[in-house]
């Protein structure tokens, strides 16, 4: 795991923003797919799971971004610890 991890760090150091936003268009592609994909008795649980997840990601992305959007560049190291 520890490789795979250390692959996608380096990836992502060479990647732009446009490609990150490549990236997070095709992650919203197979997660619509995968949406169309549950049978309709399993939509409910489904779409809890996937708003879990989504404001579990979502706080923590946007806790390190604020400081840059309103101009006080904190280091990550003071947000998380």
């Amino acid at each position: 795991m520890n490789r795979l991890t250390d692959a996608a760090d380096r990836y992502l150091k060479d990647c732009t923003w446009k490609d990150n936003s490549i990236l997070k268009f095709c992650l919203i592609a197979l997660g619509m797919l995968l949406g169309i994909a549950v049978p309709a008795r399993k939509k409910k649980v489904s779409a809890w799971v996937a708003s879990l997840v989504f404001v579990a990601t979502y706080v923590p992305l946007m806790s390190k971004f604020l400081p840059y959007l309103l101009g006080d560049r904190v280091a990550i190291e003071d947000i998380y610890g």
